[in-house]
């Protein structure tokens, strides 16, 4: 019987968040019980990666399985609330995707979150291969306001804009949980249903639950450089932890755990108040501490427990997975870039080579990592670092490995010639001017 299939993204979480990846506890006791049994119960990756470092460009990978330079849209450094009612920044209904393949395969789909892929009337959920979707079209809103950047009430129930009280994360999660209960008595009975699961948490405003006194003055202002803090952050993780045990709860009491499969992940790394030890950077950054993002796939029926592996992959490697084994075909006029992980699921001892390629408008970047080397570009700067020796990307081997430099210069250089160019309007919105950006 296919797998139930569960993908879970946070937003902005850092790599080392999680209790699980060694994460410290805070003043409240641990951060991510929830999100930890998971790894615990099923497979962890310690080399896994965002597409991007930064969230839409991630999406359109996500969704796509492949790069997302393939797709204008996903060229910008992300899409902004600016471009409502653009009908080009967008993901176009025409491109197949996971959920529209996996609907073909005979899935039931569901979108709960944000979505961040382009506006009405252009764009949206439902018409790219989602039976439901209940969320946010823009990259972020007020957690209790559900208020965009432009102040835009921005929370919908299909196409519909959608008024509900209650703190965001909590109202996601329900809404995930009732999904599991409506679905299960298909899910038995032969139909599967693949639930996709984007959480805002813990992207800015940095607003817990107990915030609700706060959110008038920060929905003005969602930026909110003058507020949060380290203890405020760990409570927005712990309040979609909490969600996801209350997720996982309800597999166990409809009786669908052993056979779906949850995966766990980061749209890009942390910023702000996250914990990216031992990596260096953060979102907007092609150092490793912008890109290296925790996974976790936990399925009782097909991964062992306690599982961990040092295989290298990137979103669209994920989504191919979730793919083969939902039994779906790409389409052949859109090959997919993303590799499928399958095998290392079933064998997480299992390792196969896979070069990953990134680049940025944002500081002319570029990356590669092929096996254990990275070659990095930031403005005029390139760089060749050994990561199995320095994970903190510090000592620059590029004048003592000339030959390897150049090798891997010249594979990200062909690379580059099968993807589209960076067109000359194509914006980078960093949400904030260079001085307030979080020094590293």
């Amino acid at each position: 019987m296919k797998p139930n299939l569960i993908y879970i993204v946070s937003d902005d979480l850092g790599y080392a968040d999680l209790g699980c990846y060694g994460g410290r506890q805070a003043a409240f006791g641990p951060v991510s019980p929830h999100i930890d049994a998971l790894a615990a119960g099923g497979l962890r990756l310690t080399e896994g990666y965002a597409n991007s470092p930064v969230c839409s460009p991630t999406r359109f990978a996500l969704m796509t399985m492949r790069y997302q330079y393939r797709v204008r849209a996903g060229l910008e450094e992300p899409i902004n609330s600016r471009s409502k009612g653009s009908p080009v920044l967008g993901l176009p209904p025409e491109v197949p995707t996971l959920p529209s393949l996996l609907r073909e395969a005979g899935y039931a789909t569901a979108l709960v979150g944000k979505w961040h892929l382009g506006y009405p009337p252009y764009f949206g959920p439902l018409r790219s291969g989602y039976d439901e979707f209940f969320g946010i079209m823009a990259g972020g809103v007020d957690y209790f306001t559900h208020c965009s950047f432009t102040g835009d009430h921005d929370l919908y129930l299909g196409d519909q804009e959608h008024r509900e009280v209650g703190y965001l994360t909590d109202v996601l999660s329900q809404r995930a949980v009732d999904y599991v209960e409506r679905m299960a008595a298909s899910a038995k009975a032969g139909r599967p249903f693949f639930l996709s699961l984007h959480y805002t948490a813990p992207h800015w405003p940095w607003e817990t639950r107990e915030d609700a006194h706060v959110a008038a003055d920060v929905a003005r202002n969602l930026f909110h450089l003058h507020g949060g803090n380290v203890h405020s952050y760990r409570r927005m993780i712990h309040h979609m932890d909490e969600g996801i045990g209350a997720l996982v709860a309800a597999l166990r009491r409809e009786g669908l755990l052993e056979n779906t499969l949850v995966v766990f992940t980061s749209d890009n790394g942390g910023e702000r108040f996250s914990d990216n030890w031992p990596l260096v950077g953060g979102k907007m950054d092609l150092t490793e501490g912008g890109i290296r993002v925790p996974w976790i796939a936990h399925w009782p029926a097909g991964i062992r427990a306690g599982s961990v592996s040092r295989q290298h992959c990137m979103t669209m490697d994920w989504s191919a997975t979730l793919l083969e084994l939902g039994g779906a075909q790409p389409h052949p006029d859109y090959p997919l870039d993303g590799v499928s992980l399958a095998a290392v699921l079933r064998d997480p001892a299992h390792r196969f080579e896979r070069p990953l390629y990134w680049r940025m408008n944002h500081r002319d970047q570029r990356a590669l990592r092929m096996g254990d080397w990275k070659y990095l570009k930031v403005d005029e700067h390139e760089y060749l670092f050994d990561l199995a020796a320095d994970e903190r990307e510090r000592a620059n081997l590029a004048p003592r490995e000339p030959d390897r430099f150049a090798a891997l210069r010249d594979a990200w250089l062909a690379w580059n010639e099968t993807v589209p160019a960076i067109p000359a309007d194509a914006t980078v919105s960093l949400g904030y001017s260079a001085k307030d950006m979080p020094q590293r």
